[in-house]
């Protein structure tokens, strides 16, 4: 196994954990959750690029790194839609109950600014990931075809606002966390910092939710007629 592919393992190893820490009421295991999202968005830019230029793109590349990619997305999405989400919402509800979070100890985080306080819809989640599903299918189907679709700008960008909105999120629970301790040594810190952090996580979510639709609907009108023929 060679470097990039090591590092795709290596992601995949640890989405679990960045599934899990930042379920635990605890600043620390909320800071290294962040520190491990952090590490696991960073590393999938260096995995590309070392098999790009390093001449490493192998079969199992191929499918060990977009397999990191979807289960970073999910692993994220777990603790955010239990954490942000909303009581009322079902779906929020019917995965605490899952995953037998109280009512108490969850729902608590959605983000804070100036311009007022956003929870996690469900719709949001859904959109993402079903774009996520539906990418994966169609770029089978046109790989069958003999056609490569390759990220066009409006999906990378996308993908950058996605790990500044995930990475937000996950900084806000650790940090919330803290500050509800005490021990953000001195309260008038985070709240300084409080709507700074809530306002980048929820101008990225929207700016990624924008970009999904877009660049889905680019792809749909630059090959949908391969699917025509």
């Amino acid at each position: 196994m060679n470097l990039p592919n090591a590092i795709s393992a290596a992601r995949i190893a640890v989405s679990p954990l960045i599934a899990l820490l930042p379920l635990l009421p605890s600043p620390l295991w909320r800071g290294v959750g962040f520190v491990l999202y952090v590490v696991s968005a960073v590393s999938d830019y260096f995995d590309g690029w070392f098999a790009r230029t390093r001449g490493m793109v192998t079969d199992l590349g191929k499918a060990l790194d977009p397999l990191a990619d979807k289960l970073l997305l999910v692993a994220t999405f777990i603790p955010m839609m239990v954490l942000q989400g909303k009581s009322s919402d079902p779906v929020a509800a019917f995965m605490a109950g899952a995953l037998h979070i109280s009512p108490a100890s969850a729902f608590l985080f959605p983000f804070i600014t100036w311009f007022g306080t956003f929870s996690l819809p469900w719709w949001v989640v859904a959109l993402v990931l079903g774009r996520e599903v539906a990418m994966t299918l169609f770029r089978q189907m046109a790989q069958m075809k003999g056609v490569v679709i390759a990220a066009n700008n409006p999906a990378k960008l996308k993908t950058i606002m996605q790990y500044i909105w995930v990475g937000a999120a996950y900084f806000w629970f650790g940090a919330q966390t803290l500050s509800a301790g005490g021990s953000w040594g001195g309260q008038s810190t985070w709240d300084f910092f409080q709507p700074i952090v809530g306002a980048i996580g929820v101008v990225t979510m929207w700016a990624a939710v924008a970009l999904t639709i877009a660049s889905f609907a680019i792809y749909l009108r630059r090959y949908g007629a391969l699917f025509t023929r």
